[in-house]
Order: structure tokens, then sequence, then C-alpha cells
């Protein structure tokens, strides 16, 4: 381990600041960003997946943001090959790869280097599963093998499917994993009442910046309501209200606020799982807590 590359891995809940720390960071230790985030891969997806403007990234280059049409399936292996690449070309350039992002499995599957099949998903038995409620999903991931359904949310679609699909293909065994990086993951986050606040501002924001506008111009442009609603939080409640579900524009952000609360902590709950996170403190000077966290890893010291 000790021979593998470094990486950084900047982790935490959605409006934890997580992404401009990422940015601080890489500009004073040389670096380059990999974006983690799952909805950050598809292109016209910017205000309701958080991705920074030109302004925000400071001239840090950021890979893995906008390499997918909307509609099209993109995996975590799809996201790890590319990452790796990323990562591979970074670091051939003398710089080190910072990996932030809120979507756990993501930063596991490149920290942890899970070992994933390349068998080729079956796309017939995919379109079976997605004509599925959730319910009968979880209820089909139950007969089929209760141990994994009982590690798997009843409500995280997208993870249901996955589980299904690998079963199908044969997959029964927890994903080997072999590092490629010695990593140093900091984590960020606020206390609930802060955190809570954050989200409320910043979604606020987004609305004004045209959050609305964004997702008619996906429907309008052919990008499917499935696809939207699959996508969750911003995508799901904004595509519902204009396809006529919510009366009016307030009550359906009311909804959507008190997800995005219950999304954040749901991230929790995945990344307190992992002891080598090391937690900034955001109430004191946490920008420099991680400086000096960074320096250390990075001379060896």
């Amino acid at each position: 381990m000790n021979d593998l590359p470094r990486m950084v891995a900047v982790v935490g809940t959605n409006a934890s600041g997580k992404s401009g720390l990422g940015v601080a960071l890489a500009l004073r230790f040389h670096g380059e960003v990999i974006s983690a985030d799952s909805r950050q891969v598809y292109q016209g997806l910017d205000l309701g997946s958080g991705k920074l403007t030109a302004a925000e990234m400071r001239g840090v280059p950021h890979h893995l943001i906008d390499v997918c049409k909307p509609g099209v399936f993109f995996s975590m292996a799809d996201f790890q090959r590319l990452a790796y690449a990323a990562a591979g070309e970074i670091l051939t350039r003398g710089r080190i790869p910072f990996l932030v992002g809120g979507t756990g499995l993501y930063v596991a599957a490149v920290t942890e280097g899970y070992q994933l099949s390349d068998i080729a998903p079956d796309l017939a038995y995919r379109r079976q599963l997605e004509a599925m409620p959730t319910p009968a999903l979880y209820q089909l991931l139950q007969g089929s093998h209760p141990e994994r359904a009982t590690a798997t949310d009843p409500a995280n679609r997208n993870r249901i499917m996955r589980a299904l699909e690998k079963l199908h293909d044969g997959d029964t065994c927890p994903a080997s994993r072999e590092p490629r990086y010695r990593v140093l993951k900091l984590g960020v986050t606020w206390p609930r009442a802060v955190l809570c606040e954050r989200i409320d501002q910043r979604l606020r924001q987004r609305v004004t910046d045209g959050l609305i506008s964004e997702v008619e111009g996906l429907l309008q442009a052919g990008v499917s309501a499935d696809f939207l609603r699959r996508l969750g939080l911003e995508y799901r409640y904004v595509s519902a209200y204009l396809l006529g579900a919510y009366a009016t524009p307030e009550a359906m952000l009311a909804e959507l606020a008190q997800a995005i609360k219950r999304f954040a902590k749901r991230q929790m709950t995945w990344f307190r799982r992992d002891t080598d996170i090391v937690w900034l403190d955001t109430q004191s000077d946490y920008v420099g807590q991680a400086e000096a966290l960074v320096e250390r890893w990075v001379t060896g010291a």
C-alpha cells in the first residue's frame, strides 16, 4: 500500500461546501478535481446537480462532468473506469487527484478499488425491471437473495435494480477490492440545524438562477419524464410540478426541501460507516484544518 500513488477524497452531504473546498485544496496543492456525483456526469443537468460554474472552478481542471447524454444509462462501473483514467492522467502530469462528491458508491468504487464485473448488461432484463414499481422490485430481491435485500435500502430503486441485475448475471458474491491509491478522506458537514438552513438557502438560489426553466428545457428537448424521475430530488420534483402533479411551485419546493434534507441524512449514514474519513470541524477554520491534513499527507510527514 505504501508505494501506491496518493489521492485525496473530499466527501460530505448536500450543501456542505465540499465542492468549494475541493477547489481550494486543488489550488493550494496543484491538483485537479474528479467529480464523484452521479448526476453531474450528464450534459445539461447543471443547476439541479450543483455543477460549479467556470468562475467557481477558479481555473482548476474538473473531470467526469458532462460526459454522458441525458437518458443514457451510466453505471458505477462506467464511473470507476473513467475516474481511473482521469486519475492516471492527473498523476502523469505530476499533480494530485482530488475526488470530490457525495455519491458514496462512486467514491467507494474508486477509493476502495471495487473489482467490478465486466459482464455486459442484459438490456431486456433491465427494461423489465424498469417497468416494475419500487416495492415490487424490493420484494423480488427479498425472494432472490434475502441477505442482500436486508443490506439494501427498500426505497433506493437504483441500488435494488443493480442488485437484481448482478444476481441475474450470476454474481452472488460481494465485490472484492484491490485499492489503486493511498487515499486521505476528508468529510464535510454541519450541525443539523445549520445544514437544513444551508439546504434551504441553496434551493432558493437555484430557483432564482433558473432551476425550473432548466428542467422545463430538458423535457422540451425530449428527455423523458421517467429518466428525470429516476434522477431523484430536484429533477424528480420539478418535473412532477411541470407535468401537473403540484398546484403551485411553492407546494413542490416545500416537499423538495424536505426530500433533500432526508437525502442528506442518508448520505451521512453511508459516510459514517467509513471510519477512515476525517471529519472537519466546520465550526472553526475547516479549510485551514483540511490544508494542514493534506500538507502532511502529500509530504509523508
